[in-house]
């Protein structure tokens, strides 16, 4: 199937980086060919900053980092127009932002205001400095990364900029024998300085819009909504999923549906995203809090209640 083997080779180029994160790459990938934001949150040190950088140089996009503090101002993101003494004019100076590829380093640490600059560039692919829309650069994608909130000196980003997110990805510590690995391949040289591209900007591009095409079928399209509408109407959720998430989980499920080789959507595909696609749009009530429950669970929970498609119900 076109862009089946792009997808894998652009996992196989990721793999180079991240030793032992299959699952992780393909996640990110998926998200990738969905044309959807990622956010990768973990400890320190564990290859966030790597799977940023990794992805921008195998899909050979242009690559902007911004390194968020509590003192960046959204100007610092988004650009800023500076007067021109020799032509009289005013002159658009791009920032960060404008690029095929963003990596909000630690975007927790600055404050919501400076957040909040992102969201317009998340959502329409544009950025609006001082009267004047500008369009972004296609393909647009932002990689956050961020440590957990529990840590002094940061921010919790705002529902409205985490619902923008297409996937969380949590990365974990490598086994040891896989940490080993990472020393031995980082003896002398990153394997990052070695990773090539497979893949074009065009064709990326080309490809996301292919995955829009893979079939999904109404009754599946209701299972997405059923599963999306029982977090709302959970116990333990304040807050539940919007009909951002529903379509998310959906367009995820057609990227992992291409990099499976197939031209349709199965329930498997679904449950399997339906975690990293759905728990961060979670709001958890204080009293489930209290008690150490999690969006995670929730999610596991509401997918044991809702029938798969086309299976049987017990007597």
């Amino acid at each position: 199937m076109t862009g089946t083997q792009t997808l894998r080779d652009l996992v196989t180029a990721v793999e180079k980086v991240l030793v032992g994160k299959h699952a992780e790459a393909e996640l990110a990938i998926v998200g990738l060919a969905a044309g959807g934001h990622l956010l990768i949150e973990d400890v320190p040190g564990v290859g966030k900053t790597m799977l940023a950088k990794s992805l921008a140089r195998a899909t050979g996009c242009s690559f902007k980092r911004i390194q968020f503090t509590p003192d960046l101002l959204p100007s610092d993101v988004t650009g800023v127009s500076i007067y021109n003494q020799r032509t009289g004019e005013f002159e658009f100076r791009a920032g960060p932002v404008v690029a095929n590829v963003v990596l909000a380093d630690e975007i927790n640490r600055a404050t919501p205001k400076t957040q909040s600059a992102l969201l317009e560039a998340m959502e329409e692919h544009q950025v609006t400095v001082e009267g004047i829309t500008r369009p972004l650069p296609t393909p647009f994608m932002v990689l956050a990364t961020q440590n957990p909130i529990e840590y002094e000196g940061t921010f919790p980003l705002p529902e409205a900029q985490l619902d923008r997110f297409l996937l969380r990805i949590h990365l974990g510590y490598p086994e040891p024998a896989q940490e080993a690995l990472v020393l031995q391949q980082q003896m002398l040289r990153h394997p990052l300085e070695d990773l090539q591209s497979v893949t074009t900007t065009s064709e990326l591009h080309a490809l996301q819009q292919a995955v829009r095409g893979i079939h999904v079928e109404p009754q599946l399209q209701r299972y997405i909504v059923h599963l999306v509408g029982l977090t709302r109407d959970h116990a333990d959720v304040y807050l539940g999923a919007s009909p951002r998430g529903s379509l998310a989980l959906m367009r995820a499920a057609q990227a992992r549906a291409m990099l499976a080789g197939r031209d349709y959507v199965l329930p498997d595909d679904v449950k399997v995203l339906a975690t990293a696609a759905l728990a961060h749009r979670l709001i958890m009530n204080p009293e489930a809090r209290m008690r150490n429950a999690t969006p995670q669970a929730v999610i596991a929970q509401v997918l044991q209640e809702v029938p798969v498609p086309g299976s049987r119900v017990p007597a």
